[in-house]
């Protein structure tokens, strides 16, 4: 199975940018969907973002459309999160994650293969 490696996280102010890069060890990424789920404490895994496997069509979750942009580059098997203008709502460990087939949902049953996390905290 493939591994998914996150980074980038960190401890920000509200109104700050930080940008998380998730590496896959297998460019058979490169087929299918990518995606970007948080977690807060105590609320369940939600969606933030995903991504076609050409980059051709992006989704997102409601509370983060026109701030958050998801890309990918597939010659690096790696997909990007760019977060601006965080707030302290956006405070979770985010977790990449690869498509199980060539469509997806906005719910973790349509992705099989996770990565370990890292924590974004954005202080007011």
């Amino acid at each position: 199975q493939v591994q998914l490696v996150e980074s980038g996280g960190g401890l920000v102010q509200a109104g700050a940018s930080l940008r998380l890069s998730c590496a896959a060890s297998e460019r058979t990424v490169s087929r299918v969907p990518m995606g970007w789920f948080r977690q807060a404490p105590g609320k369940e895994r939600e969606f933030v973002a995903g991504i076609s496997w050409n980059g051709g069509s992006t989704n997102y979750g409601d509370s983060v459309k026109g701030r958050f942009t998801i890309s990918r580059d597939n010659d690096k098997a790696t997909v990007y999160l760019q977060m601006n203008s965080l707030k302290p709502e956006d405070t979770a460990v985010y977790y990449c994650a690869v498509a199980r087939g060539a469509y997806y949902s906005d719910s973790t049953s349509s992705f099989n293969s996770w990565g370990q996390g890292t924590q974004v905290t954005v202080s007011s």
